[in-house]
C-alpha cells in the first residue's frame, strides 16, 4: 500500500509544495510577522522533513516536538487559532494550486489539521 508521501509525488512535490507554501505565508499579513526574523533555507527544510515524515515518507522524525517548536511562539508572539488557521489556509490554496486532488488534500487536512496537533501548536 503506498502511502500519502507516495501519492503526493514523494520528495518532488513535497519540495514544490514547501516552495509555494511558503511564498503564500511570507505574503499573507496575519502570519508573515513569525517569519520575519526566521532562516528561511533552514526553515523549509524543515518544514519538508516534518511533511516526509508526517505523510508516511520516512520512518523516523528527529526534529523537535510540535510543541517545543512553537513554545516560544506561543507565549512571545502570541501565536493562536486565527494563525493556526491562516496557515492551514494557505496549505490548502498551495495544494489546490498545485492541482492535488480533493481526496488527497482532505487526507493532508486530517493530519495536519488534527486537534491534537493544533493543540501541540499552541502548547494547550
Amino acid at each position: 500500500m503506498s502511502t500519502l508521501y507516495d501519492k503526493l509525488g514523494g520528495a518532488a512535490a513535497v519540495d514544490l509544495a514547501v516552495e509555494k507554501f511558503y511564498e503564500k505565508v511570507l505574503a499573507d499579513e496575519r502570519v508573515r510577522d513569525f517569519f520575519a526574523h526566521t532562516n528561511m533555507q533552514q526553515q523549509k527544510q524543515h518544514q519538508k522533513d516534518f511533511m516526509i515524515y508526517a505523510f508516511g515518507g520516512a520512518q523516523h522524525w528527529n526534529g523537535r516536538t510540535m510543541r517545543d517548536a512553537h513554545k516560544e511562539l506561543v507565549a512571545e508572539m502570541g501565536l493562536t487559532d486565527i494563525h493556526f488557521n491562516a496557515i492551514a489556509e494557505d496549505l490548502v490554496a498551495t495544494l489546490v494550486e498545485m492541482e492535488v486532488p480533493q481526496n488527497l488534500i482532505d487526507e493532508v487536512v486530517q493530519i495536519v489539521g488534527s486537534t491534537t496537533h493544533r493543540n501541540d501548536v499552541l502548547n494547550r
